[in-house]
């Protein structure tokens, strides 16, 4: 049963924007242990119900499924482990002062594997849409289709 593994590998937190405004971008690197980076090759994880925080000074990834490798054996990771996130000083005093301010949180919007073979993700500040905001963007994309599809004909 051998697996395809994905050129570019790119998984999406499609919840990401629909429920949180996104203030700013950052791009960090994950700390994996062996067969992570299998499955994430694979394509194999999930972001749904991440989050980051802070903990002695250094940012941690929370609640981020990564599927355990099919050929692991005893060597397998734990799927929902907590895992460090790669930043330099600057970019972390940036975040912790964003978090510091009430109603915000640091999300995963992304993971990526860069051309040179090393996982990456993207994390945001973010504040979270109301009802109504969630509302207005859900009409917004139902506008853009619309518009693309008269176009096309």
């Amino acid at each position: 049963m051998k697996q395809k593994i994905q050129k570019g590998v790119l998984i999406p937190n499609k919840r990401a924007t629909f429920d949180y405004e996104l203030l700013d971008t950052y791009t960090a690197g994950l700390v994996l242990v062996g067969t992570e980076i299998k499955s994430l090759r694979l394509g194999k994880a999930s972001l749904v119900d991440a989050y980051c925080y802070f903990h002695n000074g250094e940012l941690w990834l929370k609640n981020a499924n990564i599927s355990e490798y099919f050929y692991g054996s005893y060597n397998n990771h734990v799927a929902r482990r907590d895992r460090k996130l790669l930043l330099n000083r600057k970019e972390l005093r940036k975040l912790l002062d964003y978090v510091q301010t009430p109603g915000v949180t640091i999300i995963p919007t992304k993971i990526f594997i860069n051309e040179r073979g090393l996982a990456k993700i993207v994390i945001a500040p973010a504040r979270g849409k109301k009802l109504y905001d969630k509302r207005a963007s859900l009409r917004e994309k139902d506008d853009r289709r619309e518009m693309d599809r008269a176009m096309k004909r």
